[in-house]
């Protein structure tokens, strides 16, 4: 089967929701499909992956994750783009990321006749108050509110990473519930694994012998938390002294140093800036416990995929998304609470047995449960039901 994805982003930089896209990709490729992505300008290229991006825009180099009003022209250029590689390819399917990719997508399905899949990761008008692009009582917030209704109902069928997802679409968007199907992230559990050697790394980038190492690998923006996770590191240093945290992401690290040093954590924390995915797995193999402080109720949370199958023991905060991936084997803390946050990092410092018991049992379910390659099979299913209903290929 072709496939033409659409990717409304500066595809590869080393994202969630890029990493959906190329796993994805990779699942399916596994599977005998030809895909092309089509993208913007920026990004990195990524080896065996065929990507077409738009003309060049010299002045717009963001990578990193939320609302800008650039892509209102990137994403015209970018429906452009998929237009011509459509009429170069014939694909059979159109996978498009994102409500800016369905758009594109629905414009590309009307014009050629090709069925439209939308793959949603959040709701559009919650991540922008999320990333406080809106506010929630402003006009425009309802006006996209409503935009979305409509968006929804154009796809074939929509794949949603999570059920607290599909459960919005349905209730609050009234959409059809035959169209929406649960596809979870995955995680390549051959590159994430425990027993990953780190000690050269370790060296490398200065962490301190002796001490329990705490890992958050994400985006470093208040949506993900990180404001709360700092204000709690000095509530645990207040019991354990034999703690480092080690925080990787990007973008705003000076932002978040100068606050940690306020904080008075200078020796307590090391930031390392940007990690590249295909060194993720030995980043998060330095870490003895997984936090993540994401505070979006919408949006899945992939990287407690990697932090399961690297058989780390995950601090979250309590909500629907968090315990559809995690079940009973997650430690939860009150959600926007640095001090619940701090008391359940202790929890697993101080039990080592829990830590250890719990590090084995998220592997075992990350290996059983999330592997990229039964993604691919769940969205090959929707595929083949697509065609059929639109009387195309099975």
């Amino acid at each position: 089967m072709k496939i033409l994805m659409i990717a409304p982003t500066p595809y590869f930089s080393d994202r969630g929701c890029h990493v959906r896209i190329l796993e994805e990709t990779r699942a399916l490729q596994s599977l005998g499909n030809e895909v092309i992505t089509t993208t913007y300008h920026n990004g990195n290229d990524v080896q065996g992956i065929a990507i077409r991006r738009i003309p060049n825009i010299p002045w717009y180099n963001k990578l990193e994750a939320g609302p800008s009003y650039h892509m209102l022209y990137l994403d015209l250029l970018l429906l452009f783009e998929s237009l011509n590689s459509i009429r170069k390819s014939r694909p059979d399917i159109i996978h498009a990321h994102l409500h800016e990719g369905t758009f594109i997508g629905k414009i590309c399905s009307s014009l050629l006749n090709i069925p439209l899949v939308a793959d949603m990761q959040g709701s559009l008008s919650n991540e922008m108050a999320d990333h406080g692009f809106l506010k929630k009582e402003s006009f425009i917030y309802r006006s996209i509110r409503q935009f979305e209704m409509l968006l929804y109902r154009f796809p074939n069928a929509i794949l949603v990473s999570s059920n607290m997802m599909g459960d919005i679409l349905k209730k609050e968007y009234k959409s059809e519930k035959e169209k929406i199907f649960i596809v979870e992230d995955g995680v390549n559990t051959e590159v994430f694994h425990p027993d990953i050697e780190v000690n050269s790394l370790k060296k490398k980038i200065g962490i301190p012998d002796g001490k329990k190492i705490v890992v958050f690998l994400g985006l470093l923006n208040e949506y993900q938390g990180i404001d709360y996770l700092l204000k709690a590191i000095p509530l645990v240093l207040k019991d354990f002294k034999d703690v480092h945290f080690l925080i990787m992401g990007y973008p705003n690290v000076d932002k978040y140093q100068e606050i940690a040093l306020e904080l008075g954590l200078k020796d307590n924390v090391t930031f390392t800036g940007r990690i590249d995915y295909k060194k993720a797995n030995e980043y998060l193999a330095l870490g003895d416990i997984a936090v993540s402080a994401k505070i979006s109720e919408t949006e899945s949370n992939g990287k407690i995929y990697n932090y399961m199958a690297t058989g780390l023991p995950t601090v979250v905060f309590d909500n629907k998304v968090n315990r559809d991936i995690l079940g009973d084997l997650g430690i939860y803390a009150i959600p926007k609470d640095q001090y619940s946050l701090a008391e359940k990092i202790c929890t697993l410092l101080r039990d080592e047995e829990l830590s250890k018991r719990l590090g084995i049992k998220v592997r075992e379910k990350a290996v059983r449960d999330y592997s990229w390659n039964r993604t691919g099979e769940k969205i090959m299913e929707v595929y083949r039901m697509c065609n059929k209903n639109s009387g195309g290929k099975k």
